[in-house]
């Protein structure tokens, strides 16, 4: 998270919706940054081989790579509403979209290009503080996933935690439009979206939160 708070604006705003050369370059790092976080997120639930699962805000690609590796039978999408990061990710995932196991679109997590009850798993990976909407876009979020389907947020940052990154971001959010919640208002924006059996899981002294919620 240091390329958002101490970057300067243009760095921020690259960050929020990579674009151009400096994008590329944001998202390549970002793949390589992000990769221990997803990984310890992802750990805390059980992917099925047959699963098929929406990666919002895919970013770079990478956990979407990750994701269409654990679901040797099913099929992971992808959705970003960058240009940049659409682009990249497909790049990232040639193989696995030539073998018609990924699929990648541009849309807005605030209205989702897919019909409701499409998928076993949505994820979000580092990007659920820069939605228009977090109230509403869980709820979009929990209209395509079918019913006992899990939504799994994940983030390197959130308001509370004892990182100096964390610090920094929660005394800037409002420079750079993000919104930074603590673990208590974590779970109480997947209960408020309609979602039952939620857990929020930290790693305090890391800055590493996942949370989890199934639609009923």
């Amino acid at each position: 998270m240091k390329t958002i708070v101490v970057g300067g604006s243009g760095r921020v705003s690259q960050c929020q919706k990579p674009r151009g050369w400096l994008g590329r370059f944001v998202l390549r790092n970002m793949n390589s940054r992000h990769s221990k976080v997803t990984d310890w997120g992802l750990g805390h639930v059980r992917i099925q081989p047959h699963y098929t699962i929406l990666d919002v805000g895919c970013g770079g690609g990478s956990t979407l790579c990750k994701l269409a590796g654990v679901a040797a039978q099913g099929k992971a999408y992808g959705v970003d509403y960058s240009e940049e990061s659409v682009a990249t990710s497909k790049r990232t995932n040639a193989h696995w979209i030539a073998v018609d196991r990924v699929e990648v679109q541009h849309g807005s997590v605030s209205q989702l290009p897919f019909p409701e009850g499409m998928f076993d798993l949505v994820t979000a990976v580092e990007t659920h503080f820069w939605w228009p909407n977090l109230p509403t876009d869980m709820r979009e979020i929990c209209r395509v996933l079918k019913p006992g389907g899990r939504l799994v947020v994940i983030a390197e940052v959130y308001k509370g935690a004892n990182t100096t990154v964390a610090k920094l971001a929660e005394k800037y959010a409002s420079k750079t439009g993000m919104t930074l919640l603590d673990i208590g208002e974590h779970r109480a924006l997947f209960a408020n979206a309609g979602y039952s059996e939620v857990q929020i899981i930290e790693e305090r002294d890391k800055g590493w939160m996942c949370g989890i919620g199934r639609k009923p």
